[in-house]
């Protein structure tokens, strides 16, 4: 690993309220390099240096990957030029030339990486993309925050996340980055939402509450876009954020159960809780264990579990099921439904969890179905539904 970074140059392009010097500092400060430096000067000879161009747009797995390099360059697909490097502390001033001047000789027994070459799977984001490596261009500047955007996206996800924000929740990451609206504070004001939700739905007004349940997943996409675009993800909101996700649903449920009052024999409410507890509990469990398994998620085992990724039950699909009950007037079938389909969801887990067991003995660690070569050709259509994100909201 590098011990130290140097950012060359500069561009005068701001993207998402960043400039090209703020974003690629954050990126390396995220990358683990708490030595960032603008003058090759302050590098020492025994130093291990990577160089990254300001007039390049690059994504964290970019630097990343560079990082992992030795006595490398990296060119640019789009224009041929070079991006970045990583050398030794002696070398840099020569590095730090061909960067800059595209007259300067390449060094000699550096060798050259582009992203296409690259690992092309996103674990974290379920997609399958090349690292991000793009010339920064003033009249490009809406396609490279299209870029950005898409790149911040999940392609396994639920339907809602996938096809009903991605436009409205742009609009919403592009007013906050302007007005310096950091993600916490967007996370914040979901929580509030999720507890306003929460004291609704226990006191039966449930046209309210989902009003507020449908603002506060909005909010929900909107940070993690604009914590990626803006590079300024953290452990305090990764924890808030997913904590808040993992830990609201079911209260949700039950307490909906509870505005509903007598209307709902005491019966019935006590089986329909025990439903949506134990399924979710169950839920959430079946998943942990599926990553004992190999090195993917449950839902991004096979293109079956990518399409039920959309529906399963989780807040988002639960939400489409309550309000289409309300639409008809009967707020206990969206107890009953959402119950049943809690449980649902988690039996169908169970049978691909001893599926994926019985695969794991036969044939060894489970991988995801999109880091097979020929995937885009054995599973045409849910790869154009699931692996690319980048530029696909534009």
């Amino acid at each position: 690993m590098a011990s130290i970074a140097c950012i060359l140059g500069d561009h005068p392009l701001r993207l998402w309220g960043l400039s090209s010097k703020e974003r690629l500092r954050r990126q390396l400060s995220a990358a683990g390099f708490t030595n960032v430096v603008t003058d090759i000067g302050a590098v020492s000879a025994s130093d291990t240096v990577v160089l990254v161009h300001a007039a390049y747009l690059f994504e964290q797995r970019t630097i990343t990957a560079l990082a992992k390099q030795h006595n490398a360059l990296l060119e640019c697909p789009q224009d041929g030029g070079l991006a970045g490097g990583i050398c030794s502390g002696a070398r840099a001033a020569e590095f730090a030339a061909a960067l800059t001047d595209n007259t300067a000789p390449r060094p000699g027994s550096a060798s050259v990486m582009r992203p296409d070459e690259l690992e092309h799977y996103d674990d974290h984001l379920r997609r399958v993309e090349p690292p991000l490596l793009e010339p920064m261009r003033e009249e490009q500047r809406h396609a490279l925050e299209s870029l950005l955007y898409g790149n911040a996206y999940k392609g396994i996800t639920d339907l809602v996340t996938k096809w009903l924000w991605p436009r409205p929740a742009r609009h919403v990451v592009g007013w906050c980055a302007s007005a310096g609206i950091t993600p916490n504070m967007v996370t914040i004001t979901g929580l509030l939402l999720v507890l306003a939700a929460t004291w609704l739905f226990a006191h039966g007004a449930f046209a309210s509450g989902l009003a507020c349940g449908w603002v506060m997943t909005l909010l929900d996409t909107v940070d993690g876009k604009l914590a990626r675009v803006t590079v300024q993800s953290s452990k305090l909101g990764h924890w808030l954020d997913h904590g808040m996700d993992i830990v609201h649903p079911p209260f949700w449920y039950v307490l909906w159960g509870t505005g509903l009052g007598a209307s709902v024999a005491p019966d019935t409410a006590q089986l329909m809780v025990q439903l949506i507890v134990d399924g979710y509990i169950a839920g959430r469990a079946l998943e942990a264990l599926f990553h004992a398994l190999g090195t993917c998620s449950m839902f991004a085992w096979r293109p079956f579990d990518a399409y039920f990724r959309l529906v399963t039950a989780r807040r988002n699909p639960c939400l489409i099921i309550m309000t289409t009950c309300m639409l008809f007037g009967r707020a206990d079938w969206a107890f009953y439904g959402v119950a049943v389909w809690t449980a649902g969801s988690s039996a169908l887990m169970a049978v691909r969890l001893i599926y994926a067991a019985l695969e794991r003995m036969r044939h060894g660690p489970l991988q995801s179905w999109l880091t097979d070569p020929a995937a885009s050709t054995l599973h045409a259509q849910a790869y154009r539904t699931f692996a690319g994100t980048r530029g696909a909201y534009g």
